[in-house]
């Protein structure tokens, strides 16, 4: 079955003749009716770029065709493609038509604009919380949650805002319209406990450096996967926080943070330099934390979230969000003495008051610490323990820190892309094999060999950042033109060559 075109996409359809139309509504008659343009092609795919062409001469509706009885669900393409989607991020774009496509338009869409009444937007929300989901009603329910229903009321009402501004309608409907209750997610945050039990398996699953970097640091998803080496002043210890990647209809795409107290610099703790310095002889990329499978590629946040999952269900630990990582590092630093305004800063939030609201409770646990420890020191209410000196009272609530966990993490059942192969080949003999995709698009292997898994495992480290390396210039010398062709046989050659010496090395020891 072929999958059905978005609003405003336009329609293709191959005529009885065998050529391609595809048609694009530019406005409607005095009737209501649409008016359309069309071209015409051979293929569907040269179909498809004359129609994009036309859209874009076009500009989608024409502004004289924007009248107040057009219909509600053609006003918020317009509404969408001309006032909204200039000034939101690639990301925020896909959220807006998604409701509008998915929710909006199916519901209200054939309303005439000046016609939609309050009451059609009031029952609109109401089903849309009793049958409004389109997937996975299996795991969530027919209904949309509380905070959907209300960012469809907010996109409806912002759309009908402008129509009031431009004269199209008198009043706008969706002011006054009853809505659920704004609920505060409830935040997650890791324990001491969890913490160590879920980095000792992230140590085990390869994602211990981005994991420990952000617990210390409290970066946004697409931050932190941002991150390059050119970033990161080792002689200072300052990281620089100045872009961020979202994955737009499966590609990533980079761009400013949202607002400039984002751009940040964050001081890093000496501790976590020296694993950063260690962690960067293994990579062999400008980025920080590079894809296993694209070259040149951060991970994607999705990768980053999926793993975390992964980690969290191995260690035993609750499931928490990525962002709720960020809550743990804020917790932590205001249980351990930071103050607001360096949080504040270090989070990228606009101002304290944010980092207040949003941090709340802890700060009130904080408070009735102060006021407990005031009152010992002035009103000396609670006397100090028998053996204990002055001055050196336990804190009331204040246990003692847990020691290391005894935690055994659970071995890989898989290797991780882009760490090679180990096998044994006898009692005394393993191969390790890296075999990644050549400029060619083939696969040669190279192998090492050893008479321990260890020390097989170690050679393989050195032989995966010789090959990376090779090829990450191999491709440089690719893109400028500067490869011979000879090169692409030389390379495979040496390596089976590398592979025969080393064998017959380890054979004779």
């Amino acid at each position: 079955m072929a999958r059905k075109r978005k609003n405003g996409d336009g329609m293709i359809r191959q005529r009885t003749d065998g050529r391609w139309e595809g048609r694009y509504v530019i406005g409607y008659d005095d009737k209501g009716y649409p008016q359309t343009k069309n071209v015409l092609a051979k293929t569907k795919r040269e179909c498809a770029e004359k129609l994009e062409a036309l859209k874009k001469e076009l500009g989608g509706i024409k502004s004289d065709k924007v009248k107040p009885n057009m219909r509600f669900g053609d006003w918020m393409v317009y509404w969408f493609e001309n006032h909204a989607k200039p000034k939101i991020r690639p990301s925020t774009q896909e959220n807006y038509w998604g409701r509008i496509r998915l929710h909006i338009n199916p519901e209200l869409g054939h309303i005439p604009l000046n016609k939609l009444a309050q009451n059609d937007l009031q029952q609109f929300y109401g089903r849309l919380k009793k049958n409004g989901r389109k997937a996975h009603t299996d795991k969530y329910g027919n209904g949309l949650s509380d905070r959907m229903v209300r960012m469809c009321h907010a996109t409806c009402r912002s759309a009908l805002e402008k129509a009031k501004l431009d004269g199209l309608i008198r009043t706008n409907p969706a002011i006054g319209c009853k809505l659920p209750p704004k609920k505060a997610r409830e935040m997650q945050v890791l324990d001491r406990d969890e913490l160590q039990r879920f980095l000792i398996q992230a140590k085990v699953e390869g994602y211990y450096e981005l994991f420990l970097l952000e617990l210390a640091t409290g970066l946004r998803r697409g931050e932190i996967v941002a991150l390059q080496w050119d970033d990161l002043d080792f002689q200072t210890g300052v990281l620089n926080v100045s872009k961020q990647v979202n994955a737009v209809k499966g590609e990533l795409q980079f761009s400013t943070p949202k607002t400039k107290s984002s751009i940040r610099k964050i001081v890093l703790p000496p501790a976590l330099v020296e694993v950063l310095r260690e962690y960067k002889k293994t990579v062999v990329s400008r980025w920080m934390f590079p894809s296993p499978m694209k070259y040149d590629m951060p991970i994607s946040p999705g990768v980053a979230e999926r793993q975390l999952s992964h980690i969290l269900e191995l260690a035993g630990c609750k499931h928490v969000r990525f962002h709720d990582l960020r809550h743990t590092f804020a917790t932590l630093a205001l249980q351990g003495g930071m103050d607001i305004k360096t949080l504040s800063a270090m989070l990228g939030h606009v101002s304290a008051a944010t980092t207040l609201d949003i941090y709340t409770h802890i700060t009130d646990d904080m408070q009735r610490q102060a006021a407990a420890n005031i009152d010992r020191g002035i009103g000396k209410t609670t006397p100090p323990e028998s053996g204990s000196a002055p001055g050196q009272e336990t804190a009331p609530g204040r246990s003692e820190r847990p020691g290391m966990t005894d935690f055994q993490p659970i071995p890989r059942k898989q290797r991780r892309p882009g760490t090679g192969c180990i096998t044994q080949k006898s009692p005394n003999l393993w191969e390790g094999r890296y075999s990644p995709t050549w400029i060619d698009g083939k696969k040669p292997a190279r192998n090492v060999y050893a008479h321990t898994r260890e020390e097989c495992e170690e050679k393989l480290k050195v032989l995966i950042i010789e090959m990376k390396t090779e090829l990450a210039e191999l491709k440089r010398q690719k893109a400028e033109g500067s490869l011979p062709p000879q090169e692409l046989e030389k390379g495979k050659k040496n390596g089976r060559r590398k592979a025969k010496k080393t064998k017959k090395k380890s054979k004779r020891k």
